[in-house]
């Protein structure tokens, strides 16, 4: 058997000829076919929520995570301040919107102050009652145990400097977050005192992208002072608080994807018995606030 061209056959084929016949048969050649390119799926970005500080204004907080989970948007880790930490906790431990509603409707004060005389400490609570609750609420689980990342933010009281809380006891960590000065005693942990976050993040921006969150949602619960003040010292140190924070608030929020701001006007952050009020205005914020969120998701999703 011979392979030859042949000039009458078509192009691009073989011509097979056989020299004791005279036909001939025309082998197409097989086309060489590119494979297509693999299909790579697109990464959403690590979503982090920055809880901030406000005292009984923090309840607001829960009506932006039920948003959240109405709109699908699941965040990758949770940062929280103060108030904001008391929420990020137990979110990050597994409860949900519904719950944490469950939660704030019928959480009694009494649960978390247990006052003491503050001429023989420093501060009017001692802070103890409010770890218990919350490791009660999180079944004692550890901050590193959480389902969901966590990061709870404190102020060192020594060098001034924040501390991101990422392991230990989870109550005792919110404690410290928690500890305003002159309200709540200082708390110690492994040598050191700790006081509120809020003095230097009131909202946790910084803790959350250190934490690798790519798009930040910052719940900024504080307030500008509304005029004259109607409640006592107690209400006169937390808006005193809240004030000294506003300077840095602004500084840390620059660095956030997404701001959301409740309309929390004419609750104080000594009035818990605005839970549901606070709520709802978290929930608006946040409803407000998710076009943004969704864009920011957008763009920086690979």
């Amino acid at each position: 058997m011979v392979l030859a061209g042949c000039a009458t056959s078509p192009p691009n084929a073989v011509v097979v000829q056989d020299s004791g016949a005279t036909a001939s048969t025309t082998v197409p050649e097989i086309p060489v076919i590119s494979p297509l390119p693999p299909v790579v799926p697109k990464v959403p970005p690590r979503v982090g929520l920055a809880l901030g500080g406000g005292a009984a204004r923090g309840f607001a907080h829960v009506g932006v995570i039920q948003v959240l989970e109405e709109a699908g948007i699941r965040p990758s880790l949770v940062a929280g301040t103060s108030a904001g930490s008391v929420v990020a906790a137990m979110y990050a431990s597994g409860k949900t919107g519904t719950q944490l509603q469950h939660i704030a409707e019928t959480m009694e004060e009494a649960a978390i102050a247990d006052w003491t005389l503050p001429i023989f400490s420093r501060g009017m609570l001692r802070g103890e009652a409010l770890a218990r609750y919350v490791n009660g609420q999180v079944k004692s689980k550890l901050i590193e145990d959480m389902p969901l990342p966590l990061g709870i933010v404190a102020t060192d009281l020594n060098t001034g400097l924040s501390v991101l809380f990422r392991r230990g006891d989870t109550g005792t960590a919110v404690r410290a977050s928690s500890a305003v000065p002159a309200v709540f005693q200082p708390v110690k942990i492994g040598g050191k005192e700790y006081v509120d976050g809020g003095l230097v993040s009131p909202v946790p921006v910084r803790g959350a992208r250190s934490m690798g969150a790519q798009v930040i949602v910052a719940v900024d619960i504080s307030s500008p002072p509304e005029g004259s003040l109607t409640g006592g010292t107690l209400e006169i140190l937390l808006q005193t608080f809240s004030i000294m924070g506003q300077s840095i608030n602004a500084l840390e929020l620059n660095d956030a994807d997404v701001v959301v701001r409740p309309a929390l006007q004419g609750i104080s952050s000594a009035d818990f018995s605005a839970r549901k009020r606070s709520i709802e205005a978290g929930r608006r914020a946040m409803l407000q606030a998710l076009p943004q969120l969704r864009a920011a998701i957008a763009a920086k999703t690979k």
